[in-house]
């Protein structure tokens, strides 16, 4: 007997009314109550001044648009946020800081760090500021779930990178801490785009140096990274091992999140057992849940602390989101794992943040540099979303002045 399309198509018109009256009035959906509808609701409590501000701006550098334009605020020559495929790739089309004294205007200053001399195995982490901000250009720095705008809530600028030694780790080391300490002083906030794991240690000193205040550090990686020394050198492996020797960094404040698999360097690890830091696997995450998770890194890294630093190796997470990194490894976080955890600590305030470990030649599509991108507006939009941006200016009690 053949099919009658029309008969069954009456018959699913007759029922849909009734279906939809269901749905409308299904007992476990209150519209209000969902995140959804409370996004929507706090963007029409948002301020626009700021994007009224870059679009005049835009004008007045770029020249008013071809007459046959009917939208009037489109420029001759890309300025700013639009479009997105054009422009200079500052982080974010964040302003460019020529002169990096004028930091000090700015909340937080993005930093990159093109470094890789300490990697041992894959290279090209070197160019990971330069993938972090050609992706970068992507995003808006408006957050739906979070009802945070960027733009609107804090300033933003690029300061371009840190002139590091090819070969030479000591010196880029000296380099990066001279630059990390500059931004730090100034009351900006510092966002360190590397470059490869060595440059933890580095950026750690720059700000400790600042104050005489006490830093923890939250880690999220899958590897201890805290041996004194690989293949003879201070390298992307041993970062902590000299941060945490650092008079005001204790190793009792250093916790890691993600550490395990079959990369874990065993020296690293009894370096880790004798000075007491703190370690939690993926499976001692997935068994105590992410909330726990945060909350137990908050309790250690802030005990007897006063300001948290994180640091954001990307290869923290699963290496099939990942595949742009010096050191893969399969089992790690999901991102939406990890990007949860790391807004969390973030909402406490940090004194600074370092995303390590993007390597462009061995990446696909972008997608590890856009996880490092995600890092870095994740914890800028916690901190934002929780009045906490700006709260390490209290500890500088030691600036530098170059």
């Amino acid at each position: 007997m053949p099919f009658d399309f029309r008969a069954r198509r009456a018959h699913h018109a007759g029922l849909r009314p009734q279906r939809l009256q269901a749905r409308r009035h299904h007992p476990d959906f209150d519209k209000m109550a969902t995140q959804g509808w409370q996004s929507l609701d706090a963007e029409g409590k948002l301020p626009s001044a700021g994007w009224r501000k870059e679009r005049q701006w835009a004008l007045d550098m770029g020249l008013p648009g071809a007459e046959s334009l009917t939208d009037r605020d489109i420029p001759t020559f890309a300025r700013g946020e639009l479009p997105h495929f054009a422009g200079i790739n500052t982080f974010m089309k964040a302003p460019y800081v020529e002169n990096v004294r004028d930091v000090a205007k700015y909340d937080a200053a993005v930093i990159g760090i093109p470094f890789d001399s300490g990697t041992t195995y894959r290279p090209g982490t070197r160019f990971g500021p330069q993938g972090i901000r050609r992706i970068s250009a992507l995003y808006t720095p408006y957050n739906y779930e979070l009802g945070v705008d960027l733009r609107e809530q804090m300033t933003l600028c690029d300061a371009g990178d840190v002139f590091t030694i090819p070969a030479n780790l000591e010196k880029s080391f000296d380099q990066i801490s001279r630059g990390v300490a500059h931004v730090f002083s100034s009351g900006a906030l510092p966002i360190m785009l590397g470059g490869d794991h060595s440059i933890g240690f580095p950026c750690v000193r720059g700000i400790a140096q600042c104050t005489d205040k006490k830093i923890g550090i939250i880690h999220f990686d899958r590897h201890i990274d805290i041996q004194e020394k690989d293949l003879d050198e201070r390298m992307h492996t041993t970062p902590w091992y000299w941060a945490t020797n650092l008079p005001n960094v204790s190793p009792t404040n250093l916790v890691q999140l993600g550490i395990g698999g079959w990369q874990v360097p065993r020296e690293g690890v009894e370096v880790a057992r004798k000075r007491n830091t703190n370690v939690l696997t993926i499976a001692d995450i997935e068994r105590i849940g992410l909330e726990k998770t945060a909350e137990i890194a908050l309790e250690l890294a802030w005990k007897d602390a006063d300001a948290v630093y994180i640091s954001f190796d990307v290869d923290s997470i699963d290496c099939g989101f990942v595949p742009g990194t010096g050191w893969p490894e399969p089992g790690g976080f999901l991102p939406r794992e990890a990007l949860k955890i790391l807004g969390l600590v973030a909402a406490e305030g940090l004194c600074g943040l370092e995303v390590v470990e993007v390597s462009p030649p061995y990446d696909t599509s972008d997608i590890t540099a856009l996880i490092g991108v995600r890092v870095v507006v994740e914890a800028l939009g916690s901190m934002v979303a929780h009045g906490k941006l700006g709260s390490h200016k209290s500890i500088i009690n030691k600036p530098v002045a170059y």
